[in-house]
């Protein structure tokens, strides 16, 4: 009785001694052990790039540009304007050097008077050999061959009528006019050069209707759609400001830049030179829109929902929200139209193991 005791007894030692030093016995449960911290999280802030306070370089093009070549090789003796002139419909721009078409025309002239000659005898010969044959003096295979005879020489004569037209018709080939009034903004060939057939010389635009062209990036082009409004002035007049739409996105990026070219339509009062330099904005709910991961974007029961992080200090408490997106998602991103705004604190990792008012810890950069 007294063993037991006395071992009672040293247990209870070992355990006072055990709180007072910090030593555990093997039995001792773990709830005296501290919570560990709240997960971090990988989550970004919701910013938009494009706010209003944001700005795109840009430059100034014609609506409509033609590539203006000749149409039949020769060489360049005359190029009347350069870039800039301002030209009128039917004004001779370049010219090649004539005197090869005109001996091609000439040649021509002298294959066609060569046809009607031979044409001249195998009409004589025909007739001839009709008159012998009713005379029974000529047989009837003469006959025949001097019908084909004629025949033959009535086509040569049409196919070489057929070549002095083609001849005369690049004749006038060698001078180039403007089809449409407009001002040159492109030179590709200087006077001396020998061009083919097709060969791009120079660059005609139109006068009336210009737009502003600008390169954006996928993650940019996420957020813009056909008929979006933009604002668009130059750094020479930044309080003149004027409005446009986007009235063109090219389907297929420059393979260099990986950019996409947007066609900004400006209004019929916008007098900005061609090749100007001009910065664009969005304008109007274009910049309200944010552009996410896809990944950070949870399907359930077909909507669409993202976890938002509300932090006191350095903890924080998950919600899950239902947002809006737009078209289909662009270089691994969507467009958000609703349910968020910039500035918020957005979950992108591992939104499948998340609940509802979960503690989380510090944000980790992706």
């Amino acid at each position: 009785m007294i063993r037991k005791v006395s071992v009672s007894a040293l247990l209870i030692l070992f355990a006072l001694a055990g709180g007072a030093t910090g030593f555990s016995l093997p039995w001792q449960k773990a709830e005296s052990q501290a919570a560990p911290p709240p997960r971090p999280v990988v989550s970004i802030l919701v910013t938009d790039t494009e706010a209003a306070s944001h700005s795109i370089p840009g430059v100034i093009a014609a609506r409509i540009e033609v590539a203006l070549g000749f149409q039949t090789l020769g060489r360049v003796t005359a190029r009347n304007v350069d870039i800039g002139d301002v030209v009128q419909e039917g004004q001779v721009l370049a010219a090649l050097n004539p005197d090869d078409l005109q001996g091609d025309v000439r040649a021509a002239q002298a294959a066609v008077e060569a046809a009607q000659v031979e044409l001249s005898t195998a009409q004589a010969t025909a007739e001839r050999t009709r008159a012998l044959t009713q005379r029974n003096v000529a047989s009837t295979a003469q006959l025949e061959q001097a019908e084909r005879a004629y025949a033959t020489a009535q086509a040569a004569v049409q196919q070489a009528q057929s070549e002095l037209i083609r001849a005369r018709d690049a004749e006038g080939f060698a001078e180039m006019r403007a089809p449409f009034d407009g001002v040159i903004s492109a030179v590709f060939v200087n006077a001396g050069a020998v061009v083919s057939a097709g060969e791009p010389v120079l660059q005609l635009s139109t006068r009336d209707g210009i737009e502003a062209v600008i390169d954006l990036p996928d993650m940019m082009r996420a957020r813009i759609n056909q008929g979006d409004p933009y604002e668009v002035w130059t750094e020479n007049e930044p309080g003149r400001v004027l409005t446009a739409s986007v009235s063109q996105i090219e389907p297929v990026a420059d393979a260099a830049t990986r950019t996409r070219r947007v066609h900004l339509a400006l209004g019929q009062d916008a007098d900005f030179r061609l090749g100007a330099l001009v910065r664009a904005r969005p304008a109007g709910a274009t910049a309200a829109r944010l552009v996410l991961p896809l990944a950070a974007i949870l399907d359930r029961d077909g909507s669409e929902y993202v976890w938002v992080v509300t932090r006191e200090g350095g903890q924080g408490i998950i919600t899950l929200r239902p947002v809006q997106t737009l078209g289909p998602p662009i270089g691994g991103r969507v467009t958000v139209t609703s349910g968020l705004s910039p500035g918020e604190e957005v979950v992108i990792r591992g939104i499948q193991s998340l609940s509802e008012g979960q503690s989380v810890g510090q944000s980790v950069t992706p």
